[in-house]
């Protein structure tokens, strides 16, 4: 599938050669690029609905390795992408905390799969994210976020690490990156349009 800008002029409003629009959550813990991934991508200016991080927060988001991070999401971003002349994707990007996670129940009504992006200096607090979407029964693909001090694991190592299945897709990420970003969100679609031929077929 080759991603192509298709969006009218001024980039407002879908080209009236798209006939599909397809629904992505991003999900992921606290602090491993979703606002990101979802601005970096997006041809539309993104929703964004952060709020500075206050010291109502010390003791419960844990922000070890995050220096830099003033903020945080509390309900959710929101992004178009035009994959092609006739497929559009819309992107909701979760927040990783905990107790935000009750938001997910309305915002994955209606999606084909999930993209979970994780941060491999903190990959433990993956692990209940991971967790939440055994549930869910939605196709998922795994992105790599590659900040500039991560190191790079083998795949089969990330593999072993997060109990992957093998069929699950895994792919690198500079979530600031246009292109590697959709890559990964083109990954998904065609993972999970292949999961609902199967299905079909059975």
């Amino acid at each position: 599938m080759d991603s192509a800008d298709n969006s009218a002029p001024d980039g407002r409003y879908l080209a009236p050669t798209v006939d599909q629009a397809l629904k992505i959550l991003v999900v992921g813990s606290f602090g491993v690029g979703k606002t990101t991934l979802v601005g970096s991508v997006s041809e539309i200016d993104p929703l964004r609905t952060e709020e500075t991080i206050t010291q109502a927060s010390t003791g419960v988001d844990d922000l070890s390795g995050l220096s830099g991070k003033t903020a945080t999401t509390v309900a959710m971003d929101f992004g178009r992408i035009t994959l092609n002349s006739r497929m559009v994707l819309y992107l909701f990007g979760t927040p990783g905390q905990r107790r935000f996670w009750d938001l997910w129940e309305g915002l994955v009504i209606g999606s084909i799969g999930l993209l979970v992006v994780i941060d491999t200096r903190r990959i433990e607090d993956s692990f209940e994210i991971l967790d939440q979407l055994d549930v869910r029964s939605l196709p998922f693909a795994v992105a790599i976020n590659q900040f500039p001090d991560s190191v790079r694991y083998e795949e089969a190592d990330l593999r072993e690490a997060l109990d992957l299945l093998p069929e699950t897709p895994l792919v690198h990420i500079d979530a600031r990156s246009h292109h590697s970003s959709t890559q990964a969100l083109i990954t998904l679609v065609e993972y999970a349009a292949r999961i609902k031929a199967q299905e079909k077929v059975a």
